[in-house]
């Protein structure tokens, strides 16, 4: 193959791999209650393209936990993903209410306003607030 040929292979995997990349929901949380989230980070492998997401559950009763079952989910899609930090969400699907607070012990607090920020794109008919408070 020439050498041409590889780099439109290469360009056309990257592609393939940044459309996978764009179908992976920037948001997945629990619809009701108080729970922990992480924001993570996905990137494709051996390749520039990367967005952050937001993952949260009250299954979860450590945030590596949440991080446990994101991380192998990603790796399947090629992808690599790196924790950026955790805290708390309080969803109330009532009063369309979400409030992001706290931070995680072992990965240390997300950036709140970047978590807000994509929760603002899945649940764009709520309020949504953000604090450093711990509570």
């Amino acid at each position: 193959m020439s050498a041409t040929g590889i780099s439109i292979c290469m360009k056309t995997a990257a592609g393939t791999m940044a459309d996978a990349l764009a179908k992976i929901p920037d948001v997945e949380i629990d619809p009701e209650g108080t729970f922990k989230y992480i924001l993570v980070r996905v990137k494709v492998k051996d390749g520039d393209a990367n967005k952050d997401i937001v993952r949260g559950t009250k299954s979860a009763e450590y945030h590596n936990h949440i991080f446990e079952k994101v991380h192998p989910a990603m790796e399947a899609l090629g992808m690599e993903c790196k924790c950026l930090g955790g805290g708390k969400i309080e969803h109330n699907s009532q009063e369309k209410k979400l409030r992001v607070f706290g931070e995680s012990t072992g990965f240390g607090k997300a950036d709140h306003s970047v978590s807000v920020e994509k929760l603002k794109g899945a649940f764009s008919d709520y309020e949504i607030t953000w604090s450093d408070d711990k509570k």
